[in-house]
């Protein structure tokens, strides 16, 4: 939980900083959707390299790696800034090479996903799931809470310097205390490890990838459309939220940045209220892979079409909260589906798939921005609730519980 709790504190810094960044340098909704997607750009490079060390080499280093990479960029970010728009947009790429934030992650997702398919048995893992990124979504609370106030008192470069600074405190702790398997912990006793290897997964490291055979799977290709489709108006909101709050309710900065708060609230209890329904299921041997993530998918949906008729910020705000407390369910669906379907290649199924998700951050965060400047939100929102049901629909009908992949 600490290690995703963190970055995601880093992920959603410049979703507020972006509002005094936009007035001092003057950019418009298109620049600012083109630098919020820029961060894609170096994310969709590690996704699948990002799974294959993960798997080869163990969760940790890799892990490691990606904070202190993501950490030192966010340092440099307003030094970036302050040069010109090409050397921050080629600082953001930087930073999506080491990001792990929701939904989504460069090579330390996919690393996550292999630590947590070697630790935790298979009844337990939709609750570990999680809870692990339940810390993802309290570090968003943490960000966009501290992240005004640093702003009001020091200015929108101390938000990138005081978040980006805490990695070094972060490394020393994951390098003391973290192991990539049970085998590693020298402080697990026999029947601790005998445990933990007893309900999971193969802990053989990967020697050569089966491609050819992945890709022939149909569940393989409704866990890439499902997750492009999940990831689209994911993140929409997290790169966004913050100024359609100022834009349209007319919040200042600090109350865009605290009501921001609520939505990730409510999506890190639904989330374990999710996992604990979904462990529940399974425990009494039912499938959870239809139900949990046409929630997912239509909760988020069905909320968002309503932004459309509400008349007070009040209700706006609830809607969202709801959207996202729904879009929750997806970690006992979507991303508890890569351990099911082929718990040795996690972390590359989990690569494959996000790769795909964070295409659908890079053209759906820039795309917002063109759509801004000549329609309205109603239109950002009416994309993300059709690729919604497009992605229900996918996922209905060629999705598996079942282990495809040994």
């Amino acid at each position: 939980m600490q290690p995703v709790c963190y970055i995601s504190v880093l992920q959603v810094n410049m979703s507020i900083a972006i509002l005094p960044m936009s007035k001092e340098f003057n950019w418009n909704s298109a620049t600012v959707g083109l630098i919020q997607s820029s961060f894609f750009w170096g994310y969709l490079l590690t996704q699948i390299l990002g799974g294959i060390w993960a798997d080869k080499i163990g969760g940790k280093l890799v892990l490691g790696f990606g904070v202190v990479w993501w950490s030192v960029a966010t340092i440099l970010t307003p030094i970036a800034a302050k040069i010109g728009l090409p050397f921050l947009l080629i600082m953001r790429a930087f930073m999506g090479i080491g990001e792990v934030g929701p939904a989504l992650l460069g090579v330390a997702m996919p690393a996550m996903n292999n630590l947590l398919s070697k630790w935790i048995p298979v009844s337990e893992r939709s609750r570990s799931l999680a809870l692990v990124y339940s810390g993802m979504y309290l570090g968003s609370v943490t960000g966009l809470a501290f992240s005004p106030i640093l702003i009001h008192k020091f200015g929108w470069p101390s938000v990138f310097y005081s978040f980006g600074s805490l990695g070094s405190i972060w490394f020393a702790l994951w390098l003391r205390k973290a192991y990539s398997s049970p085998e590693e912990d020298p402080e697990l006793s026999k029947e601790e490890k005998k445990l933990i290897m007893g309900g999971s997964i193969s802990k053989e490291p990967v020697k050569v990838i089966p491609w050819r055979l992945i890709l022939s799977k149909a569940p393989v290709w409704a866990l890439i459309i499902s997750h492009f489709c999940h990831n689209w108006g994911t993140f929409i909101l997290l790169t966004w939220m913050p100024t359609y709050y100022n834009q349209v309710l007319k919040f200042n900065l600090t109350e865009s940045g605290l009501l921001c708060v609520l939505p990730w609230l409510t999506m890190a209890a639904f989330a374990n209220i999710g996992g604990w329904i979904a462990d529940t299921l399974v425990s009494r041997g039912l499938s959870i892979t239809a139900i949990m993530q046409s929630i997912g998918f239509l909760g988020p949906a069905f909320f968002l079409t309503q932004l459309s008729y509400v008349r007070t910020p009040a209700m706006a705000v609830l809607c969202m909260a709801c959207s996202q407390g729904s879009d929750a369910f997806s970690q006992s669906g979507l991303y508890s589906n890569h351990q099911d379907i082929g718990p040795r290649y996690a972390g590359v199924l989990l690569g494959l798939s996000n790769t795909a998700g964070v295409l659908a951050g890079v053209f759906g965060t820039a795309a917002t921005g063109y759509i801004l400047q000549r329609g309205s939100w109603d239109d950002v929102f009416k994309v993300s609730v059709a690729l919604y049901i497009i992605g229900t629909l996918v996922w209905n009908l060629f999705s598996t519980g079942e282990k495809i992949l040994d």
